[in-house]
């Protein structure tokens, strides 16, 4: 059993959106929800939730009270909050000091402020779960991965594509496919996220950072050490976010990756686009990924899994429980096989387990994503933002 902070009280997290439910696939959430499951089954203990502002918290319990609660019966929703009163940016800090070290700390808050807060928590001697993207620069990025080795502490991106079980199984064919030749994916989230994301949206972060970070992860993972990234070109479309938000946001961002297989130095080529002005459709997100090797190809479509449900009051939907199952057996919570919960618990029960075996972290910097082993996407992502705002192919 761990201790578990979380930092961040946004749509992710708790399901609320703007103090509102979120208008998404995830208006339980998902990390909240997943941690009050985890903890009626002895995987975690105190459960803290820190934000900037104090007066948020009473809309979070009163939607945990009125949802979570009326969907799964007995399920404890409890939770100490921070900050205790007012507005403080740094309320993590108070909760930090409030725990001990070998403790967990998962970080979902806008992109910029991941270093820091990652930093801060390790520091602390606490393990780290971070969403993606983990950062937003190379030297950050070394930073913590240096930080972290010294401490002996894990550092973990949460990617929960990984562990998809259908884009896992393609990720074990594409291993059997030869050298690399060529990939491409697509990512969308609806015009009306832009609300969600208004805040930071073209100001401190974009949609290739939140979204294009899944697929290149994805195939960082699927061909390893197999070939490297030689350049990156990005290129945007624009026009309806900028007029919604009133400032300079691209509406659609596509990286470009040049890349060597490095035995053979065969070149191949990904293209990564992701998307926040989607119209409304069956599904709240577009994900999918066509990759081809010079022995095979594989493609997945990640939003439909040939499985809809049609209801008077949500219309035609596509449903993928595969992500999170909301849906309740029995009046209890059934989502423990949910690709979006196992990307939580696998690091809450890896982080428990290195309490008893510090020994096992160079395997976990080995098999799981972590700051470790994904600093190929920073470098892609990095490279992606400098080719828009420098308007030239970035060599990696």
């Amino acid at each position: 059993m761990i201790d578990v902070l979380v930092v961040g009280i946004g749509e992710y997290v708790t399901g609320l959106a703007q103090q509102k439910a979120a208008q998404s696939d995830k208006s339980f959430g998902v990390v909240a929800l997943s941690l009050f499951d985890m903890r009626s089954r002895g995987l975690v203990g105190n459960i803290r939730l820190a934000g900037r502002d104090a007066s948020r918290f009473e809309s979070v319990r009163h939607h945990f009270e009125t949802n979570l609660k009326s969907a799964y019966t007995d399920l404890d929703t409890s939770f100490e909050a921070y900050p205790k009163s007012g507005r403080n940016d740094e309320a993590y800090k108070e909760a930090l000091s409030d725990m001990k070290p070998g403790s967990a700390v998962m970080i979902f808050t806008p992109d910029d402020t991941h270093f820091t807060i990652a930093r801060d928590a390790l520091e602390a001697g606490m393990h780290v779960l971070v969403a993606k993207p983990l950062v937003k620069r190379v030297q950050e990025h070394q930073i913590l991965m240096d930080l972290a080795a010294k401490k002996g502490l894990l550092l973990m991106l949460e990617v929960h594509k990984r562990f998809d079980p259908i884009y896992a199984d393609a990720v074990d064919r594409i291993q059997t496919f030869g050298d690399f030749s060529y990939f491409v994916s697509y990512m969308s989230q609806p015009k009306s996220q832009l609300n969600t994301f208004a805040a930071w949206a073209g100001i401190s972060s974009d949609i290739s950072y939140y979204l294009n970070s899944h697929h290149v992860d994805l195939l960082c993972w699927a061909i390893g050490e197999k070939a490297k990234p030689i350049s990156v070109y990005a290129t945007s479309a624009t026009g309806v976010a900028d007029k919604k938000l009133g400032r300079k946001v691209e509406d659609t961002i596509t990286l470009t990756v040049q890349w060597e297989n490095i035995k053979s130095g065969a070149l191949a080529t990904s293209v990564h686009t992701a998307s926040w002005i989607a119209p409304p459709s069956d599904v709240h997100s577009q994900q999918r990924f066509f990759y081809m090797g010079h022995n095979g190809e594989v493609r997945v479509d990640q939003a439909h899994r040939g499985y809809t449900v049609s209801t008077d009051t949500n219309g035609f939907q596509s449903a993928n429980p595969l992500f999170m199952k909301y849906t309740p057996r029995d009046g209890k919570f059934a989502g423990q096989e949910g690709y979006g919960y196992k990307s939580l618990a696998t690091f809450v029960e890896s982080a428990s387990a290195l309490r008893d075996n510090p020994s096992n972290l160079a395997e976990y910097n080995r098999i799981l994503p972590t700051i470790q082993n994904t600093l190929t996407t920073t470098r892609i992502l990095e490279a992606g933002r400098r080719s828009l705002d420098e308007k030239r192919i970035i060599e990696l």
